[in-house]
């Protein structure tokens, strides 16, 4: 017998009101969250779930979507430039003034101070392939510097998010608004490693080659618990920020592939710098390392 609605148990559902026949099953901009956000954040998640519902249905109809080649193993798909343009047109609607930096669009200039830089769909070969593994990544920078970052999983409806000097936080179906921490691993032996295996092409970074990663690959493969490549960068990190990897590297990332998921990782108690140390500049170092506070040094030997 049918719970009278007053008795009826919550349903736990981030994001979202209890299901209701015929409603989109796509965060709405109205999620609540327990911990409190700026309206920036605000407004740079409503328009990453309006991007995320083009995903999803164009996810579900995976072998009629139009791709077409830019390099290869790097794949553009009609997804890509649809999510990207409901983005800006979006974030457009209350920062006319900003500038703006994504995958497929390029750049566009704007007050001189704030943009955004924006992947629609880090993952584009997964997603062609029907592997239920992309992400969007948004982030703003200000005055050069990266100040509020998010990166949301349309599948597992996992949004990650953060502010310069506010931490990192985490949303799920079965939590809102959990802080995230690295891990608090010590050994190379205990952790495991998140990386981005090179595509197809002579030149990975650093003036390196493929012998050259695979030649560092072979190290950290010996030396830690596991190695992983999921083939989306802005989730690796995220992933990092959450504890779920111990430390993440790659050569040749580009800056909307790793702008949120800085933020992230620094302000769940991280370290990226690139693989010899050095601080990472986005859009200028050639590699990325993320790390929990304490392996840094560790994986820098390993990968030197």
């Amino acid at each position: 017998m049918a719970l009278p609605p007053s008795n009826r148990p919550p349903v736990a559902r981030v994001g979202r009101g209890p299901l209701i026949m015929g409603r989109e099953r796509s965060g709405p901009p109205e999620r609540k969250s327990l911990a409190p956000r700026s309206a920036t954040i605000t407004v740079m998640i409503r328009a990453a779930f309006a991007a995320a519902k083009l995903l999803k249905r164009d996810f579900g109809e995976v072998e009629q979507l139009q791709v077409s080649e830019k390099g290869p193993g790097d794949f553009v798909s009609r997804a890509d430039i649809m999510a990207e343009r409901t983005l800006r047109k979006e974030l457009e609607r209350t920062r006319p003034e900003y500038g703006f930096l994504g995958e497929e669009g390029g750049e566009t200039k704007g007050d001189g101070r704030n943009r955004w830089i924006a992947d629609p769909l880090d993952g584009t070969t997964n997603f062609l392939h029907g592997v239920p593994h992309f992400a969007i990544s948004l982030a703003l920078e200000r005055d050069g510097e990266v100040i509020a970052g998010i990166v949301y999983q349309p599948i597992s409806d996992e949004l990650f998010w953060a502010e310069k000097g506010n931490g990192a936080f985490i949303d799920t179906p079965n939590a809102r608004s959990r802080r995230l921490r690295v891990s608090g691993r010590k050994e190379p032996a205990r952790a495991l490693v998140g990386t981005g295996i090179p595509h197809l092409g002579p030149k990975i970074g650093e003036g390196g080659d493929h012998a050259l990663y695979h030649a560092k690959l072979a190290q950290v493969s010996a030396r830690t618990a596991g190695v992983r490549r999921w083939g989306a960068a802005a989730l690796d990190l995220a992933f990092v920020a959450a504890g779920r990897y111990d430390a993440f590297f790659e050569y040749g990332p580009a800056p909307w592939d790793v702008a949120a998921g800085i933020l992230l990782v620094r302000e769940a108690g991280g370290m990226t710098s690139d693989i010899a140390g050095a601080p990472y500049l986005l859009g200028t170092s050639a590699s990325i390392l993320a790390t929990n506070a304490v392996l840094r040094d560790a994986m820098v030997e390993i990968l030197a």
